[in-house]
């Protein structure tokens, strides 16, 4: 039996067609919601539905206009509070302010935390999310937190691909784990950009490359790509060490400001994200490759609506 009441699943306004997809993975329809802004540009939430006693999940990602989506889910979370769910799941592809977990200036806010004490304090029972910028955040709820990995999506895909003579390559330090991860399940060799970020605006320098890269074909990781900055300041650092060939590989795409421009300019070959964040057709530019990870989510759904384990999920 399961430990909740009938399964319910709503979207935001962030991607609704993701939530779409992992409705149709679970097979059930996508709960009836109204998320709107009046006229003074306060968020109003309805639920179309009775979701008393109900297990519900409210999918939202925090990408452009990210504080408006945030606003959307907390209210939702609000909303289904007070319409008396059984058990509130916010379902996170994307989570929003990840990269500010930390104090690394003097006088500056630690807003991954701040965020989830929002979540937390709105009403969430739990968060289900994938490929955090960093771990520590895991911690800064006071809630249960499953955080799933993408990894062997992008494992699956670039397996298909037979790259001659591979090597991940970590787009900096914080990333090398991850890095490694996937150098493991590709029998590949793994090599790290060193780099040091200059200021608040994206703007990196690459200092050098540690591993060797020299003739061979390589695998950029990271968990995001933002401006692009990063991803192709590491591909050009490739390319003078001797790349033959450049491909890339992150969980999140937001492709901000000139990140398209960027990535056709650049030695990359290909670029894989997955749609935690809608990726519309112009910004895909031949070059792009979408993922999906709905399924992913579906049955992580399915397995805590069931009370099963979540990393049964990962193992080989």
């Amino acid at each position: 039996m399961p430990l909740y009441e009938e399964l319910k699943v709503f979207s935001g306004n962030a991607n609704p067609a993701f939530a779409q997809a992992v409705c149709d993975y679970l097979r059930i329809p996508l709960g009836g919601i109204e998320v709107f802004k009046f006229s003074n540009d306060n968020t109003f939430v309805r639920i179309l539905e009775n979701v008393r006693q109900r297990d519900v999940y409210l999918i939202q990602s925090f990408s452009h206009p990210v504080n408006d989506n945030v606003m959307e889910l907390l209210i939702m979370i609000d909303a289904a509070k007070r319409a008396s769910a059984g058990r509130i799941t916010a379902v996170l592809p994307y989570f929003g302010y990840g990269r500010t977990d930390k104090k690394d200036q003097p006088r500056v806010p630690i807003t991954a935390r701040l965020i989830a004490d929002l979540i937390s304090t709105a009403g969430a029972d739990r968060v289900l999310t994938v490929d955090l910028h960093a771990g520590q955040i895991q911690g800064f709820f006071n809630i249960p937190v499953d955080e799933l990995s993408a990894l062997p999506i992008h494992a699956s895909y670039f397996q298909e691909k037979r790259l001659k003579d591979p090597v991940v390559v970590a787009v900096d330090i914080g990333i090398s784990k991850r890095a490694r991860n996937l150098a493991e399940r590709l029998d590949a060799t793994l090599a790290i950009v060193e780099k040091r970020r200059i200021g608040n605006e994206g703007t990196t320098e690459q200092l050098n490359i540690i591993g060797a890269v020299e003739g061979r074909t390589a695998i950029l990781m990271d968990d995001e790509v933002d401006t692009a900055g990063s991803m192709t300041g590491a591909a050009e650092a490739l390319r003078k060490a001797g790349v033959e060939h450049i491909y890339a590989s992150a969980t999140h795409g937001l492709f901000s400001r000139d990140a398209t421009a960027r990535i056709v300019a650049s030695p990359i070959e290909e670029l894989v994200v997955t749609d935690t964040v809608p990726v519309p057709p112009e910004k895909r530019n031949g070059k792009v490759t979408v993922l999906s990870v709905a399924d992913l989510f579906g049955e992580a759904i399915h397995r805590i609506h069931g009370g099963l384990s979540i990393g049964a999920m990962f193992d080989d």
